[in-house]
């Protein structure tokens, strides 16, 4: 939970983004964030250099701050960069993974499923995003993990600006043909899954078009009353 004004501002951004509604290229006016977060520009300043950190927001001379629009070389070297993480950390799920983690994975298959029904993008893609930190969560690697974190949030943002917008970018049964795989402890199986799982979310994207933001900018970020 945001416990300061910046970290309010980096939360609000960064769920934003992971849900879908906060598009790459928008600028991110210091003014308009300190009079909705209700707090000074000093803090807008550190919150937006927090998220600079994580190659979420360009911070541009002279322009000012606007959310990161990723080229295609920078997309295809993101999902590269991901495809050589997660396959090292499938594997320490499967030398890690024990009953709790396998029950935790099985109840979060269960929730995707629920939500792909309810035909909500932004929620189905925020399943898949935490489907693949849960696995770097049973990996128990905190630097891995926090790699991916990373990676996973650039994600949002190429899928948001390049991705079809009539789909959740991960067909229906191929976290749980993952999770199959982790219970069988088959680690070549589940290194080959999740690999051909990443480029399946690749191809899917076209870099030809881009996606334009909905709502107002207010709208999309503002705090939640009470």
């Amino acid at each position: 939970m945001a416990d300061t004004p910046e970290a309010m501002i980096v939360e609000h951004v960064l769920d934003a983004i992971s849900d879908q509604r906060l598009r790459a290229g928008t600028k991110l006016g210091e003014q308009m964030l300190s009079d909705l977060f209700a707090c000074n520009r000093a803090n807008v300043r550190r919150a937006l250099a927090t998220l600079s950190a994580y190659q979420v927001v360009d911070l541009i001379p002279k322009r000012g701050a606007f959310v990161a629009t990723p080229s295609e070389k920078e997309a295809r070297d993101v999902f590269q960069a991901r495809r050589a993480l997660e396959t090292t950390i499938i594997r320490n799920v499967i030398r890690q993974a024990d009953d709790a983690d396998i029950a935790a994975l099985r109840a979060h298959l269960k929730t995707e499923h629920a939500v792909r029904q309810l035909q909500d993008r932004p929620k189905a893609i925020r399943a898949s995003r935490t489907f693949h930190m849960l696995l770097a969560r049973i990996g128990r690697n905190s630097v891995l993990e926090k790699y991916l974190s990373e990676l996973t949030m650039r994600t949002s943002l190429i899928i948001g600006l390049y991705g079809p917008t009539h789909a959740s970018l991960c067909a229906d049964d191929e976290h749980a043909r993952i999770v199959d795989s982790i219970i069988a402890r088959d680690e070549a199986r589940a290194q080959k899954m999740v690999e051909a799982h990443l480029r399946h979310i690749e191809d899917e994207i076209d870099f030809t078009q881009e996606n334009t933001r909905l709502g107002p900018l207010s709208d999309i970020l503002r705090p939640a009353a009470g």
